[in-house]
Order: C-alpha cells, then sequence, then structure tokens
C-alpha cells in the first residue's frame, strides 16, 4: 500500500519500530517470523524487514489496520480519543507495548520519540 499521508507514515513507522523493540526486549526466546502484511509493506514502513513473534504480529496488523482506517481528521493520540477503535486486549497490549519502548527508546538516546510523546 502506498502511503500518502506523511502523518499516518510516521505513526505506521513508530508502531512498527516500538513493537520491534518490544518484542525483541521482551519475547526473546520465542520464536519469529519475518513480519508481512496483505495492506502495508512493513519492510518500507519500518525501513527494514522486522521479526516478531506471533502474539506481536497479530498485535502489529491491529495496529496498522486500526490506524490507517482511522475516521478523524486530525487523528488524536489514541489515549486521547473519544472513540476507542482498537479491541480491549489489543488496547492494553499496545499501551503496555508503547510505554515499554518509548523509554527503551529514549535511554537509548532517541530523542525523536520524546518529542512523540509530547506532541
Amino acid at each position: 500500500m502506498l502511503l500518502h499521508d506523511d502523518h499516518l507514515e510516521r505513526d505506521l513507522r513508530l508502531l512498527a519500530k516500538f513493537l520491534d523493540i518490544y518484542c525483541a526486549d521482551k519475547h526473546a526466546g520465542v520464536e519469529k517470523h519475518v513480519a508481512t502484511l496483505k495492506m502495508h509493506d512493513v519492510e518500507a514502513v519500518a525501513g527494514r524487514s522486522l521479526s516478531l513473534c506471533p502474539s506481536c504480529h497479530a498485535l502489529l496488523a491491529h495496529a496498522f489496520t486500526k490506524r490507517t482506517n482511522c475516521p478523524l481528521e486530525p487523528k488524536p493520540a489514541c489515549k486521547r480519543c473519544s472513540e476507542h477503535c482498537y479491541h480491549p486486549k489489543y488496547r492494553e497490549r499496545i499501551r503496555e507495548v508503547m510505554k515499554y519502548s518509548g523509554r527503551t527508546a529514549l535511554l537509548r538516546g532517541r530523542l525523536d520519540y520524546f518529542f512523540h510523546l509530547l506532541f
């Protein structure tokens, strides 16, 4: 899928990178496969191929679908949204991923993620 919206592309890239960080750290001993989706070129979005466990792959697919089809314009941060579109089990998991990966990225020197968290 070609992305024409810079904000959408940035959000999908961030989701992919955060899930990659989370899965690599939290699911180190789990068998992983290269992430592929029918509607998105994950490698093009993330800038490289991602190896995710089945659980994180399912969350990636759900997150990409929900973000791509968000009806709100401009899109608010999911935590501030009045219409929660994530399934409750995925909503709790994506919160955990964002919290863990955001902190981890900051500790690794990624200040651009810090600005994303603020704005």
